[in-house]
Formats: structure tokens, C-alpha cells, sequence
């Protein structure tokens, strides 16, 4: 048999914002496709009418826009394969709920909630399987004529899957090897209700990724209970020959204690759960995003990668384009994935050093704009280039360097206090003089005139370069000093030394 091409497929549920752990499977799923030349396919999950949140999948595609994973093909992609929404599918679903029924696979049900709430409170750990089906009223039980009578009332009904018991039932994992599972714990799962006519997740998943010529299903390990059903409706319907392989991902697990991540773990350590943030339309609520809390996309995905596995080198930083070269499923994880936040900020910091200063400026600009500071391009390149190093996020270069940009008005105590000595004022008026009678202000000429005059008058220079520190910073922070005076230009150099001397004396 010809090889198949390789198709992987991401399908959120639009009920929210997209968690980072979906970010991750959808990751994992993109360089999996991109590394075989295969396809990845954008499906939206919404069979569950209830749980529908207006504005979720716009928000879900424009997250994966701003990461920069592209799909290719499903909803508001095109492709060969459509509709990508499972809610427009719905004709497809029943041909093969009627498949099932017809081969006797799958049977309907008439059970009301409260008939099901008091066989539970009657049978302890009850479910619905091959040892109580017989107790409930389906057409496993009622004669035919009494089914076609409450199907023509109108009555509701569910079709549930009739599985065999006793069975031992292999899922092949990618990550996992040989997962068995023994077909008596699985209960007659519900495949379609008649109430809004359509399947349920197991289903319009199967007759999706069958349809859509899925090879392998890449998810979440909390989806790995549900593999054994998923490989028995496959046989159910004769399709065993092009049942997708599975891999189910390590989970994302707390930073600290026990259990998996969730959004109160980032609203109690401060870190975001959501890609974007995200404005929930039915409580107001407001959550944080990684793109709107100053996080690079870039630093994102290689941060997301690491989480479960590992290229099995020392590399840490990695472009998308290595990460897809270098990845391998069989190197991921079994073990939950504990999420690191403080790594996740050591590689936003990483990325900002490699980044141009000039891409760096071009996002430093609004920031400005935002404090009313219009500055030259090139200056604030080259602050940039000075100072990104001691930030984690762009939005920090204001506190960082707003001197450059903005003359103190008044000086540290604790630096006044330790650097400001009885002679300082007299030496920054002499150094100021100096410093004005310069035709040649370049950083190089200002240090080896300035560098010269303290030698010569016997001078000690750390106090000289401490005071002169405070006189055009404010405090004792910032880089070179002669950095700071050359993009601070001789006029305003001398404007804010004059200034200091006035009010410190």
C-alpha cells in the first residue's frame, strides 16, 4: 500500500480563550506536519451548542496569526476537505450514525435524565454498559413498533455506541508504546442526541479525521481515556486499515504543587494562561495575555516547545525552522510538563538580545509615544542597543532609560546622600567648563580629554564619575558614562550637570 502523506489536525472547542496548553499541542502538531511534508488542518469543534462563546474562534485564529503557526487548510483556510466546522456537518454525522444502527453497532436510548439520576442512586458507580443496558428502556429492549412510535411522537432520544465487554482493547501511542485498556470499563458511550441533532465529540471526531485523511492524532493526555473508544468505533465502521496513529501529550502541570496548570495558577503568581488576552463576553472578565503582557511570539513557541520535549541536545534557543528540523514525538515527555514561567521570561530575554535594535526600537517607539517623548530613530536605536540587555520585555526600557529621554528633576537621596561629596559641586562646575569647551564631542574625545584632566589634576575618579553619573541621570544607575553624555549631545549635557549643581550645591 502506497505511503499515506501525513495530516495532522488541530480542533479547538470555540467555549473561551485558547489555554496555553492547546497553544503547545497545536505546536507540536504544526512541526510534526511541517518536518514529514505533511498538512495541518484547522478544525472548530462545535457540537457542543450549550458551551459556545461568541468572538472564541476569531480570537482562537488570530492567536495562532500572532504566534505565526499557519495552517493549511480548514476554517478560514479553504481546502478539499470542508466544512471544517462541525456544526455545518450535520448531514454528514447522521449517514453514519444510520451506519452504525443498521449494523447493529450502536443502539437508540429513550432514558430521561431522571430515569438515568435514579438508576445511578440505585446502583453504585453505575454505568451505562452491556451490564445494565438490558435494565433500560432502548431498543435493545422495547419492540420495534414502540421505538418508531416515540421516535414519531417527537419523543428525545440518544444513539449510544454497544460495546462488547471483556475485550482488551490496544492503543498504539507514539509517546506511550502499547496502552491497553479492557473494553468493560468503557461505558456505551452517547454518539448523537436527537435534541439538536448532533453527534457528540466521539463521533464527528471520527467520521472527521476518517474523512479528512487524518494519519496521526496529536492531542493532550487528558483525551487518552477516550483513544480506546476511538479505536473501536474505527472498527466499528471497517476503516481499522487508515486509523491514525495517536500521541497524547505530556500535560502542562502547575509550577508549584500538585496538578495540572490552570488560569488561577497565572492570576496567583502573575503570569498569563492565554496566548492573547481575552475578554469574556458573559462575566466582563478580563485575562492577561503572553502578547499583551510583552512577551515576542517567537520567545512563546520556543519556551511551549520545551515543555514536554527535548531535542536531545544541550540547545536551548531554537527558530521555528530548527525546532521543526530537530523535533521527533517519540523525544516527548510521558511526565506532566511542570510550566516554568521564570524560564518562560529568561526567553523572552534571550530573544530581545537577538533581535536588531532596530526591530527593538521600532516596538520601544509606542512606549515613548505613550510618555509624549518624539525622538530621532537613530537615537533611540542606540539607546536600545545599550540597554536591552538589562530588560526582560520591551516595556521595560522606559524605567530603564527614560533618562536618556527625559532630564532628571530630582535626585536619589540615598545617591546624593553616598556620592555627592562637599567638593562635587565645584569639581562638575570645572568638569562642565571642560566638558563645553569641546569642539569634538564624540564619546572617544570626551573620554581621553576627560580621562586626562582628572590624571592630571590628581583626581579621584570614581568620585568625579559617580557625581557626574548623578548630574545627568538622576541616580546612580545606566551604562558608560561617556554613552550616556555623546547620545545625550553637549548642549543638554551641559543644560542638566548646571542644573544638578544649582540644586544640589
Amino acid at each position: 500500500m502506497a505511503e499515506r502523506k501525513v495530516r495532522v489536525r488541530f480542533a479547538p472547542s470555540p467555549t473561551g480563550a485558547l489555554h496555553i496548553g492547546g497553544v503547545r499541542t497545536a505546536l507540536y502538531n504544526y512541526l510534526f506536519a511541517r518536518q514529514h511534508g505533511g498538512d495541518l488542518i484547522f478544525r472548530i469543534e462545535d457540537t457542543d451548542s450549550n458551551r459556545f462563546v461568541p468572538g472564541a474562534e476569531e480570537y482562537i485564529i488570530e492567536s495562532f496569526k500572532w504566534l505565526g503557526i499557519q495552517f493549511d487548510e480548514g476554517v478560514s483556510f479553504g481546502g478539499d476537505h470542508g466544512p471544517y466546522r462541525q456544526s455545518e456537518r450535520r448531514d454528514i454525522y447522521k449517514k453514519y450514525v444510520r451506519q452504525l444502527l443498521d449494523a447493529g453497532k450502536a443502539y437508540i436510548a429513550f432514558d430521561t435524565p431522571a430515569e438515568l439520576e435514579a438508576k445511578r442512586a440505585e446502583i453504585p458507580n453505575f454505568q451505562y454498559d452491556a451490564h445494565t443496558r438490558g435494565m433500560m428502556r432502548n431498543s435493545l429492549t422495547l419492540p420495534q413498533e414502540e421505538v418508531d412510535r416515540l421516535i414519531a411522537e417527537g419523543q428525545q432520544y440518544v444513539v449510544r455506541f454497544k460495546i462488547e465487554p471483556d475485550e482488551d482493547v490496544h492503543v498504539n501511542d507514539l509517546i506511550r508504546g502499547d496502552v491497553v485498556i479492557n473494553s468493560s470499563i468503557l461505558d456505551d458511550k452517547v454518539l448523537y442526541k436527537s435534541a439538536d441533532e448532533l453527534p457528540t465529540y466521539h463521533l464527528a471526531n471520527i467520521v472527521d479525521d476518517h474523512l479528512m485523511e487524518v494519519t496521526h492524532v496529536i492531542r493532550g493526555e487528558e483525551w487518552l481515556p477516550s483513544a480506546p473508544l476511538h479505536v473501536l468505533l474505527y472498527r466499528a465502521f471497517g476503516w481499522a486499515d487508515t486509523m491514525p496513529a495517536f500521541a497524547h501529550l505530556p500535560l502542562l502541570l502547575k509550577p508549584d504543587g500538585k496538578g495540572k496548570l490552570s488560569k488561577r495558577d497565572g492570576d496567583r503568581l502573575g503570569f498569563p494562561v492565554f496566548p492573547l488576552e481575552w475578554h469574556d463576553p458573559k462575566t466582563g472578565e478580563v485575562s492577561r495575555g503572553f502578547r499583551e503582557e510583552g512577551y515576542l511570539p517567537e520567545a512563546v513557541l520556543n519556551f511551549l516547545a520545551l515543555l514536554g520535549w527535548n531535542p536531545g541536545n544541550d540547545q536551548e534557543l531554537m527558530t521555528l525552522d530548527e525546532m521543526v528540523h530537530l523535533f521527533d514525538i517519540h523525544r516527548c515527555s510521558k511526565a506532566g510538563a511542570r510550566f516554568d514561567y521564570v524560564k518562560g521570561i529568561w526567553f523572552n530575554h534571550e530573544y530581545i538580545l537577538k533581535m536588531s535594535d532596530e526591530r527593538v526600537a521600532e516596538m520601544f517607539m509606542p512606549v515613548l509615544k505613550e510618555h509624549g517623548i518624539d525622538a530621532p530613530m537613530d537615537k533611540v536605536v542606540t539607546v536600545v542597543g545599550m540597554m536591552k540587555g538589562r530588560v526582560n520585555f520591551v516595556k521595560e526600557l522606559w524605567d530603564t532609560c527614560k533618562f536618556f529621554f527625559v532630564a532628571p528633576t530630582e535626585y536619589d537621596p540615598k545617591t546624593v546622600q553616598k556620592r555627592w561629596k562637599p567638593d562635587s559641586a565645584e569639581m562638575m562646575t570645572r568638569l562642565a567648563d571642560l566638558l563645553e569647551s569641546l569642539d569634538d564631542f564624540s564619546l572617544e574625545n570626551q573620554e581621553r580629554v576627560v580621562m586626562k584632566w582628572i590624571e592630571d589634576n590628581g583626581l579621584h575618579t570614581g568620585n568625579i564619575m559617580n557625581a557626574f553619573r548623578l548630574t545627568l541621570v538622576g541616580e546612580g544607575k545606566g551604562p558608560h558614562m561617556f554613552d550616556i553624555s555623546s547620545v545625550l549631545g553637549k548642549e543638554e549635557t551641559i543644560a542638566r550637570m548646571r542644573r544638578a549643581i544649582e540644586v544640589l550645591k
